[in-house]
């Protein structure tokens, strides 16, 4: 069964759930089991890569981390075609499915580079300083494998979610609300739930047995994903994609341009623009007003046909896509504050550096993979949320007698506010690692362990993953309030493009930084040797920053107004008379 996304044809979906013919609660576990093994697989390859390409590859720590952060730019990019491949020609089902096979065969492929031993440069002591460096040949095998699973991932990460909700999402029903909101915590739990797995069993599997089993892992957990997900076709809703949305959108554009030269008619004049029939967009709003020119009906005798629809769809938009349109252009200045504390997201490689060098064992017996310390920022983010929403929400609900939650800018914001503390921790911690490196004579030898705990890393994961915890679930849902639903998957993609854009900028500061404190034959800040260089400076860098972009936010959200959880859309105001009715 295929749906398209009108208001009609959700009733009639909420019909065939209740019948239990297809989608409904069912279907979730086949979800779930996709989006959970893949992230488990993802993760477990990304979180300890670093070493695989400074032991393996023999990668300096800068460009190894230059290279991480351009696979993690293009994973979150690619994402943009997943969302308008889904939304304008495949639909969500057939784009999750390429893309979770895509991803199995980049794992497999980087399982290749483990096991043939002509795929990487021959082993060598990396403190012998003569270490042969990766041909092209080899370099190209290992960018194919970062290349497959990113675009594997830029058709499941845009789609999943809102191809899960697509599946309970039941308007007639009463309780759809509180089912919606429990398949979005069943939903984050697993994927929580699979990064800690990745961080920590995943990565030890790789540490104790090498990359040949530690690779091999995760390609067979995502060919289970794969079939799991294949298994679940005849239950499944399919949502038809209906329209080419981004040309739409660009149409707006092309047409308020044609048109500039046409005055705009009195404000609130209605019957002067084109609208679907029965929409509730009588007429355009007043902001970006040079749009609404886009949708102005020249001659109603050619522009429209006996039933008032466009006679060319090409030269006359609609009131909604001028306004979905202006709903994106709107969040931009917002979007854009995010950038930054993506670049503090991604610092994985750096501080999986700094933990090689110091003192990881948890008893005589047991050492703490270096990679493993990332499970603290996750840890952080899960009881939060779950703090968040069992304990302070109720709390705040009792105390002020009315549902209270913070509001998206405030969790965004508060996010911003963490980001910063975490990098200047991360500073103030690498500093006395390095005191302590030369106060033991060690500035000459990168490779012997520092008698100073790791557990010093803890409180800046920690203090990351509650940034994360306030400002990308943030994100996630302003985005998700501000769109129609047939922009679900847009509007989740400009999170993925935020952060694909924060490892662009990530990857420019690493680059700037490493040139400019070598120059003179200085030692870089990033250099290989931990103890020579100045990781501390390069966190000062980025939490300096991170205060400015805290600023920024602020001058942003003031001018965003404070509508922020107002929804227009005609689709959702359909859902919620059909809320009433049922009530």
């Amino acid at each position: 069964m295929e749906r398209k996304g009108s208001s009609s044809d959700l009733v009639k979906t909420s019909e065939d759930v209740s019948n239990g013919k297809k989608g409904g609660l069912k279907t979730v576990p086949f979800i779930i089991a996709n989006e959970a093994l893949e992230r488990l697989a993802s993760v477990g390859l990304s979180a300890n890569m670093i070493m695989y390409l400074k032991n393996e590859y023999h990668l300096t720590n800068a460009r190894g981390q230059i290279t991480l952060l351009w696979w993690g730019a293009i994973s979150n990019f690619t994402p943009i075609f997943g969302a308008f491949l889904s939304d304008s020609y495949l639909g969500r089902y057939y784009v999750i499915a390429l893309g979770t096979f895509i991803s199995f065969l980049g794992m497999v492929v980087l399982w290749l580079t483990a096991i043939i031993k002509e795929a990487r440069p021959h082993r060598c002591k990396l403190d012998s300083g003569n270490c042969q460096k990766p041909d092209i040949g080899q370099l190209a095998l290992l960018l194919s494998s970062f290349a497959l699973m990113a675009i594997g991932a830029g058709g499941i990460r845009p789609c999943s979610l809102a191809f899960g909700a697509d599946q309970v999402d039941n308007p007639e029903n009463p309780n759809n609300g509180r089912i919606l909101q429990s398949f979005f915590n069943w939903y984050y739990a697993s994927v929580c739930i699979s990064v800690l797995i990745a961080v920590t069993v995943i990565v030890y599997i790789q540490t104790q047995f090498g990359w040949v089993v530690g690779f091999g892992v995760p390609a067979g957990l995502m060919l289970l994903a794969t079939i799991f997900f294949l298994l679940g076709f005849g239950l499944f809703i399919k949502m038809k994609a209906k329209k080419s949305l981004i040309p739409g959108l660009a149409q707006v554009v092309a047409m308020a341009w044609k048109n500039k030269h046409l005055s705009l008619p009195p404000v609130d004049s209605n019957g002067w623009y084109h609208r679907e029939k029965d929409s509730t967009f009588t007429f355009p709003t007043h902001k970006l007003r040079f749009l609404n020119k886009a949708c102005i009906i020249r001659n109603p005798e050619k522009d429209l046909n006996p039933n008032g629809t466009a006679s060319d769809q090409w030269n006359l938009c609609t009131v909604q896509q001028v306004e979905e349109l202006k709903a994106l252009i709107k969040v931009i200045p917002m979007w854009s504050t995010g950038i930054m504390i993506a670049v503090t997201l991604s610092q994985h490689a750096f501080p999986v550096l700094q933990a090689n060098t110091m003192d990881r064992h948890l008893n005589s017996h047991f050492e703490i993979p270096a990679a493993s310390y990332g499970l603290f920022a996750i840890i952080t983010l899960t009881i939060w949320i779950a703090i968040y929403d069992r304990i302070l929400v109720p709390w705040m609900s009792k105390f002020t007698k009315k549902p209270r939650r913070l509001t998206f800018k405030q969790r965004i914001g508060i996010g911003l506010l963490f980001s910063c503390a975490a990098q200047a921790v991360a500073a103030l911690v690498e500093r006395e690692r390095r005191a302590r490196a030369h106060s033991e004579g060690l500035e000459k030898n990168p490779f012997s362990q520092v008698n100073m705990s790791a557990f010093w890393l803890v409180p800046q994961h920690c203090l990351t993953g509650l940034a994360e915890a306030f400002n990308a679930i943030g994100q996630i849902e302003f985005y998700y309030s501000q769109f129609p639903k047939s922009m679900a998957s847009i509007g989740v993609a400009l999170f993925s493009l935020g952060l694909g854009f924060g490892n662009l900028v990530g990857s420019l500061i690493v680059e700037i930084v490493d040139h400019v404190s070598s120059k003179g034959g200085k030692v870089s800040w990033v250099s290989n040797n931990l103890n020579l260089g100045h990781y501390d400076y390069y966190y000062w860098v980025l939490c300096l920053l991170s205060v400015g972009n805290l600023f920024y936010f602020i001058v942003c959200a003031w001018a965003y107004g404070s509508d922020e959880d107002t929804r227009i859309w005609e689709e959702d105001q359909a859902e919620k008379k059909g809320e009433i009715v049922m009530l």
